[in-house]
């Protein structure tokens, strides 16, 4: 019997002109890299990374095999999109630093929280594609959603490849610079709030004599189908708890405690704050 070969096959890069620079390889600049690389975006060839340190630059290279570097100017100057995912106050140092290879003709990618675009196009110096994105955490599972807004020098091209860059950990959504506060507050908190409500629901299922695992995993899976009915019947949340709420129930009783203890209100009024502070962050 014959030793058969078995070919892989690697499908080819969906953006194969398309060189990436991720300067600053950390929790979402490597959540992005990996989904660059799952997703066939690009292929590992064509993306150039930083981290501060040399070993985990070795380390990171020998992992993807892409290139990683501690020289933040010399990934810029190979890539026509740059993903900023550094530290806001890192910021201006840095857009300093890879200034000589800055050039109209590239565009910048920047998730730094409360960073404005006008910012960055004036530490640029040129007129710089810059489009601003707010990720948040779920990314990491491909679930998250991101917000992108468009500095003066994006084309409609430029955000139709940010949307894809972003549409490989989630879903995106293209908003004006004047509401990103209030998405930071929203969507980039906001899972720390369902985290909270996740674990109330599975304390009440404990406290109503369920095993803390089954409690957990119902209370988490409850939340999940909830968000994936909104999402996918387009119906307004309202109509589906209605759906739910039948007359003289057992979930009207529940509501009736929720409203009295102004859940309601307190979830508006935790979107205002976070959205107030992630105001405070931008005006330095």
């Amino acid at each position: 019997m014959k030793d058969e070969t078995i070919e892989i096959v690697v499908p080819a890069p969906a953006m194969p002109g398309l060189k990436v620079a991720i300067i600053g390889a950390g929790k979402m600049g490597g959540i992005l890299l990996q989904a660059f690389l799952k997703n066939h975006l690009v292929a590992p060839d064509q993306i150039f990374a930083t981290v501060q340190h040399p070993d985990r630059a070795q380390a990171l290279s020998a992992q993807f095999g892409i290139d990683v570097t501690t020289d933040n100017l010399a990934a810029a100057e190979q890539a026509d999109v740059i993903l900023l995912g550094v530290k806001p106050i890192q910021v201006p140092d840095l857009i300093a630093q890879i200034k000589p290879a800055l050039t109209p003709q590239k565009m910048l990618l920047s998730f730094a929280a409360s960073v404005k675009t006008r910012s960055i196009e004036d530490g640029a110096g040129c007129e710089l594609a810059v489009v601003r994105a707010m990720p948040n955490t779920p990314a990491m599972i491909a679930a998250g959603v991101t917000a992108l807004c468009a500095g003066r020098f994006v084309s409609p091209e430029d955000m139709a490849i940010a949307q894809r860059i972003f549409n490989t950990v989630g879903r995106t959504v293209v908003v004006d610079e004047k509401h990103m506060d209030a998405v930071t507050g929203l969507s980039g908190s906001g899972p720390a709030f369902l985290y909270i409500i996740i674990e109330a629901l599975a304390e009440a299922g404990v406290n109503v004599g369920l095993p803390r695992d089954v409690a957990t995993l119902l209370a988490a899976q409850t939340t999940y189908g909830s968000a994936r009915m909104v999402l996918e019947t387009g119906y307004h949340p309202a109509l589906l708890k209605d759906q739910v709420t039948t007359p003289a129930g057992c979930t009207v009783d529940g509501i009736l405690e929720l409203e009295e203890g102004g859940l309601r209100v307190t979830l508006i009024k935790a979107v205002k704050r976070a959205t107030q502070r992630a105001k405070e962050l931008a005006n330095g």
